[in-house]
């Protein structure tokens, strides 16, 4: 897998070749306290697809959810997920709007409904991430 920040374009790979291109969100971009310099709040570099799946989630805290979860970063903590749902289970249009135009998850990276799903049904654990900006 790869995922490209700046395009919003995530990328199921055989070794190098592009098999399929899924549009996507990833974190938006804040100013670093340290560098001054724009960074996503979706970290980069090389991670491994772990074990964390399901069908759904809500966050409280965030007053969101998404369906079809699959971890990638910290056990639970950094997913490739559905665009997000509501309290109430419905999709967040305003949200699902942003599919492949523009920046805005907390740092997971969002997929389309089907997108979502298929990883999770289908994603080993340990299979390769690469996402940069």
């Amino acid at each position: 897998m790869k995922v490209s920040l700046s395009k919003n374009r995530t990328y199921l790979c055989d070794g190098n070749k592009v098999i399929y291109t899924m549009y996507s969100t990833g974190g938006m971009y804040h100013r670093d306290s340290k560098t001054g310099k724009k960074v996503s709040y979706t970290p980069t570099g090389t991670f491994y697809v772990q074990a964390e799946r399901g069908d759904h989630f809500f966050n409280n805290s965030l007053n969101e959810g998404a369906n079809y979860y699959t971890s990638w970063l910290n056990h639970g903590e950094y997913l490739f997920h559905s665009v997000p749902t509501k309290a109430d289970g419905s999709y967040n249009l305003k949200e699902a709007a942003k599919l492949g135009k523009s920046t805005g998850s907390h740092g997971c990276i969002r997929l389309s409904v089907p997108d979502a799903k298929w990883m999770m049904e289908n994603l080993k654990v340990g299979t390769k991430v690469q996402i940069k900006d």
